[in-house]
């Protein structure tokens, strides 16, 4: 079956028509993707390794879950469902923000990050994309990425990603009273 996408412009405003993931996205057309990670309260974050038959990045490890948002889907939504159908976690993003949104060629990437302590032995796996999930440090996943075992994503993009689980509620502040 068929997965199809919205279509945004540069200013993240929806377009009419649809896109068809795989085809090309036409010149000044956008879509949108979501990427979570939920970290325990060891500061640990949940990493997941991709199926080996999974095209892009087989077999390599990962961060908690990612995708594109189907047509129809805000981003909350899409976080949602992606969280539920390739972790089998559940959580509701209705009234949460993306923690920040990451601009690439082709669209829009919201992040959200999540603080709670979620049980390996809870999870289920969707068996089309994911292998195995686990627990990593900060120090651990930048090791598997000098490793090639874990997608390459820039060390300082993975440094923020555990600096702003640590601060979550303070944003870009690192006091709360002003000077």
């Amino acid at each position: 079956m068929a997965e199809y996408w919205d279509v945004y412009d540069v200013h993240r405003q929806k377009q009419e028509g649809l896109l068809e993931r795989g085809k090309a996205l036409p010149e000044g057309a956008y879509h949108l993707v979501v990427h979570g990670c939920v970290f325990n309260s060891q500061g640990e974050m949940l990493i997941q390794q991709r199926q080996p038959f999974k095209q892009g990045w087989s077999n390599l490890w990962d961060i908690t879950v990612g995708g594109s948002a189907l047509a129809g889907e805000t981003s909350q939504m899409a976080m949602s469902r992606e969280m539920a159908e390739e972790i089998g976690f559940h959580y509701d993003f209705k009234n949460k923000r993306p923690h920040m949104t990451i601009q690439f060629e082709g669209g829009f990437d919201d992040i959200y990050l999540l603080i709670q302590d979620v049980a390996l032995d809870s999870l289920q796996l969707q068996p089309e994309e994911v292998q195995a999930v686990g627990y990593a440090s900060e120090a651990e996943i930048l090791h598997m990425i000098e490793e090639g075992i874990f997608i390459p994503y820039y060390p300082s993009f993975i440094q923020m990603l555990f600096a702003m689980a640590k601060t979550t509620h303070l944003g870009m502040i690192s006091k709360l009273e002003e000077k």
